[in-house]
């Protein structure tokens, strides 16, 4: 094989991820699967689309070896066959967000009416955590919170923000956050403690955001 020919064969290797996720709702599936492994019937539900689509797209991806499977029984859980996919996906993000005019605007359109985003750095608020003086909520659902969350986090669903709303200590600014910047809970979570007279703040890192700056993530055993 000549050099020529070696080179194409390399180039083509890599198209291979390239073409996997040339796909929005791939991307959207390597997203939730940041949050930790989901049966195939959960990743259709929250991504809003069959489970026979949703399993074309896991096959493609699995092709290109960035998601595999785990047999529980009769149930099939997918999951991201290592953090340096997540990796990938908030550099894709980042990098779409630093070149196109379009996605800024969208997430600006995302951060109305939802707190000014908080000027703290990721350091800033794990040490404000750590000291209490600021309140962090994981509003994703349970089993995402267990599967790794930020540092001083408390676990609380958007459901059951709903209801524990008395819970919350009012003399301290609340830190909401949830899947990442595309994500709709941390904003509608900020909304509803706004209207109810607390100081909260919509955060737009995930976990696959704050493990990708080197910071620490915690899982429940």
């Amino acid at each position: 094989m000549s050099a020529r020919e070696i080179k194409e064969v390399l180039y083509a290797q890599v198209a291979r991820i390239g073409k996997a996720v040339s796909s929005p709702k791939r991307l959207e599936l390597i997203e939730l699967l940041c949050q930790g492994e989901k049966p195939v019937e959960r990743l259709a539900a929250e991504a809003v689309i069959s489970v026979k689509l949703a399993s074309a797209h896991l096959k493609e991806l699995r092709l290109a070896h960035l998601v595999e499977t785990r047999r529980a029984g009769r149930q099939v859980y997918y999951r991201l066959t290592s953090e340096g996919v997540a990796d990938f996906w908030v550099a894709l993000r980042s990098l779409a967000e630093d070149r196109l005019l379009e996605l800024r605007a969208a997430l600006a359109r995302l951060s109305e009416h939802a707190g000014e985003l908080t000027p703290m750095s990721r350091e800033d608020l794990l040490e404000s955590a750590r000291a209490g003086r600021v309140t962090v909520l994981d509003v994703r659902p349970e089993t995402e919170f267990q599967a790794g969350h930020l540092p001083y986090a408390q676990s609380m669903p958007i459901e059951e923000l709903k209801k524990r709303l008395a819970d919350l200590p009012c003399d301290r600014p609340v830190v909401a956050y949830c899947r990442g910047p595309f994500c709709l809970m941390a904003k509608e979570a900020v909304e509803l403690l706004g209207r109810h007279g607390y100081t909260a703040i919509r955060w737009e890192d995930g976990v696959a955001e704050w493990r990708a700056h080197g910071l620490p993530v915690v899982t429940e055993d």
